[in-house]
């Protein structure tokens, strides 16, 4: 093999030890005399120094310039006190360059790799494999790949066979349009490139492969959007004969392990949620815990008011009336709350009815509202109890048939 060591694997337990390494140069610097090259590979960076003892190596060294591919033999030493960078991996030691050799020369880059640069998307994109050089970019395939392995060690230990399935098929309805390919063995005829493999995994599930996984290539011919892309990755998993709960359990045990091994970051037990209590209690299904705004069904307080609009739905078994408080949000501005109410508009509110709760000690004194007058104190002290209400926050109210 031409190398012996990856830079980034570089150590003190190395000292005294000669290896050989190979890669690109990340920096050169020329210290009085003394010429300090770093090398970079995907794993890492090594300080490679060359001095003038060697005198052959230190021209060749004198020569060698950013991105130049080079190959580089020497022994491990422990840095100089002082000098240690505790940056790099490698930052305890340096390689005294014995041996270089140019496997390539370079020309200058259309943009520095050794500092963070903002560069159009365009340029990286146009120049994709010097990008890919850069360090944060190296992270995160190996990131990808780290994940990937993660996955597929877990599924295989319980059970799941990895198949891979056709890329070229029929097409078949799914929810997005399909990307075609022309035949050249039957003119006329095209290929369709899969949204997903469904169609092959249930085929296997019919033939006894009862667990099935893969990380599967998917192509929708739709338009860019921030969570969607015409080619794109996904876990691709089916079983037969579990249950609801036993196909949970696997796949949060999946995540679970993958962001231990992966991050270091250990979960504990997932909540659960049904999606009727997601849906009455956040109005969505995938509702985001770590906002903390919920909305709190009212209605028993507000069927004897004579507010026809909270009244009404109040005392109509399919209707509901909610209330959703903002921590701090009494600060608001009229404008912003005419905002809102614009937005809710767009999905056929009638109105936003709100209650600013500047300060509770005083009791409808204390609270500013063109609602207020028209339900009892009673009930705004039970309303505001509920939701939690404190000085500074507002409460927006909803009323309409429930969904």
């Amino acid at each position: 093999m031409m190398r012996s060591h990856y830079c980034g694997q570089l150590n003190e337990s190395l000292d005294g030890q000669e290896i050989t390494l190979c890669g690109w140069v990340h920096r050169r610097r020329d210290h009085g005399g003394v010429i300090f090259l770093d090398v970079r590979d995907r794993e890492g960076l090594a300080q490679v120094v060359f001095d003038p003892d060697r005198a052959e190596t230190f021209a060749a060294a004198d020569k060698v310039r950013s991105e130049y591919v080079i190959k580089v033999a020497g022994k491990v030493r422990l840095r100089p006190a002082g000098a240690v960078n505790p940056n790099m991996a490698s930052g305890a030691i340096e390689v005294l360059g014995y041996e270089l050799e140019v496997l390539n020369e370079a020309e200058t880059p259309p943009f520095p790799l050794n500092e963070y640069s903002d560069v159009g998307e365009e340029t990286r994109l146009r120049y994709r494999f010097i990008d890919l050089r850069r360090p944060e970019m190296a992270e995160k395939l190996k990131l990808r790949s780290s994940i990937t392995t993660s996955i597929r060690r877990y599924l295989d230990e319980n059970g799941f066979l990895d198949v891979e399935t056709p890329i070229l098929t029929r097409a078949t309805p799914e929810g997005a349009r399909d990307y075609l390919v022309p035949s050249r063995t039957h003119p006329g005829s095209f290929f369709a490139l899969p949204q997903s493999p469904q169609l092959f995994k249930q085929l296997l599930m019919v033939a006894g492969f009862d667990r099935y996984y893969q990380i599967a290539k998917c192509f929708r011919d739709e338009d860019l959007r921030a969570d969607r892309q015409p080619e794109f990755t996904q876990i691709d998993i089916e079983t037969s004969f579990l249950d609801e709960s036993d196909i949970i359990g696997i796949t949060e045990g999946m995540v679970r392990k993958l962001f231990k091994e992966v991050l270091g970051v250990e979960f504990g037990e997932f909540p659960h949620m049904p999606f009727e209590e997601a849906m009455r209690r956040y109005g969505s299904d995938k509702p985001d815990l770590r906002i903390p705004l919920e909305l709190i069904d009212v209605a028993d307080q507000l069927q004897q008011v004579e507010f026809k609009v909270f009244s009404g739905p109040a005392n109509d078994p399919k209707c509901r009336v909610a209330a959703l408080r903002v921590p701090g949000g009494a600060s608001m501005p009229r404008k912003q709350i005419d905002d809102y109410t614009k937005f809710v508009g767009i999905y056929g509110a009638k109105g936003l009815a709100y209650i600013k709760v500047n300060e509770r000690a005083k009791g409808v004194e204390g609270l500013q509202s063109p609602i207020v007058k028209n339900i009892p104190e009673d009930k705004l002290n039970v309303i505001l109890d509920r939701v939690g209400a404190v000085d500074g926050d507002i409460v927006f109210f909803g009323a309409d048939k429930a969904k």
